[in-house]
């Protein structure tokens, strides 16, 4: 991952963008001065791959844990 902080632009970013190796993450996107800042990072496509792994592994495992403790039946 490569963090690039605040960066500006003339152009309205897209918040993801994929190229051949990698993957660009915007956020934080605001229009200010007639251009555009936002908060730029930069990942592999492996690693953005494995982070949101993580993240489905998380929300599954909260979602099996509220559904034990309503005792709400999963499908």
């Amino acid at each position: 991952m490569t963090d690039y902080g605040i960066v500006k632009s003339a152009v309205r970013p897209e918040e993801k963008v994929v190229d051949e190796f990698s993957l660009w993450v915007n956020t934080d996107i605001t229009e200010a001065n007639g251009g555009w800042i936002y908060h730029m990072v930069q990942y592999s496509k492996d690693e953005y791959i494995r982070l949101m792994d993580e993240a489905n592994q998380k929300a599954q495992a909260d979602l099996e844990y509220i559904a034990m403790m309503t005792e709400v039946e999963l499908e």
